[in-house]
């Protein structure tokens, strides 16, 4: 059996000079970054642990979507990804490296604050990958950071809480109805949820929603057969970060107060969503895993 080395992660992408692009309207492009997140394009190896398997991976062309795409699909599954057309860029891009590896990504573009899409989506992905057992809902959105809640309009609140949660409840409702005993549903809920955070309380509030959501289904999807459970990430290195109008130097000074000095790449999440999705873990569900690399709050500002 090969060793596998170790990775001290208070090292691992020190080397890396994180720079964001300026802060611009949602979304943000990862192709944009002056340094590229790490979705692990080199650095995620797979084990064949989904060979066989069918997913369909929502904001799945940048950020830790990119990275759960390239890491079910070196684990051997068939996977379609959704994304906004704004973003059709980051789409290209990912499946243009996975060409190169002879992977075959499904590109199934959309806005998933239409529940008629939403419905339509499950079905083309359904169709496109011959069958679907894995459903990680990751899109997200969240807007500038923003102390005074008297200042929140109700779009913006509405609009966070469709894309937080009302999509993946849509695609939820869909999907159970074919997906058959054995499957997996992961959604990205965040840190926040046990943590506390300022300045995004719409967010903030979405992020807790989603969490009481798995938890609940859980419960009811265990009759079915059906597993969902939620990562819970820290903050990572992706365009939701220049999206929420953080610059820069105030990355590095979030990042400043951090135990391990640094934001995730997107990678480093990677391997909980395929441990969420791998078929023996017939016994975790309802579950919530932080991957906040040891932090206790964030304050944004």
């Amino acid at each position: 059996m090969t060793s596998q080395s170790l990775l001290d992660p208070r090292t691992r992408f020190s080397d890396l000079n994180l720079s964001l692009p300026p802060p611009a309207p949602f979304p943000v492009l990862q192709r944009d970054f002056p340094t590229k997140p790490d979705s692990g394009e080199t650095s995620y190896k797979g084990r064949g642990r989904l060979t066989g398997r069918r997913a369909l991976i929502t904001g799945g062309d940048s950020g830790i979507g990119r990275a759960v795409v390239i890491a079910m699909a070196r684990e051997g599954a068939k996977v379609a990804i959704n994304y906004l057309p704004g973003e059709a860029l980051d789409a290209e891009d990912l499946a243009k490296f996975l060409a190169q590896e002879g992977i075959d990504i499904v590109r199934l573009p959309g806005n998933l604050l239409d529940e008629a899409f939403c419905d339509k989506l499950v079905q083309d992905a359904e169709k496109a990958l011959g069958g679907l057992d894995i459903l990680v809902n990751n899109a997200g959105r969240s807007f500038p950071v923003n102390d005074d809640i008297t200042t929140y309009t109700t779009e913006r609140f509405d609009t966070t809480m469709r894309t937080n949660l009302y999509s993946g409840f849509f695609l939820t409702r869909a999907a159970v109805k074919i997906m058959p005993p054995g499957s997996s549903i992961i959604f990205t809920a965040s840190d926040v949820v046990f943590n506390a955070t300022n300045g995004v309380i719409d967010y903030v509030a979405s992020k807790h929603a989603v969490a009481g959501l798995v938890q609940a289904l859980g419960i009811s999807l265990a009759a079915k057969g059906i597993r969902i459970n939620a990562v819970a990430p820290g903050f990572v290195y992706t365009p939701l970060i220049p999206a929420t109008g953080i610059t820069t130097d105030q990355l590095q000074q979030l990042a400043a107060t951090l135990p391990l000095k640094r934001p995730a790449q997107p990678v480093e999440l990677a391997p909980v969503y395929v441990d969420f999705a791998d078929a023996s873990m017939t016994y975790t569900s309802g579950s919530i895993w932080s991957c906040n690399g040891g932090a206790q709050a964030y304050f944004l500002g």
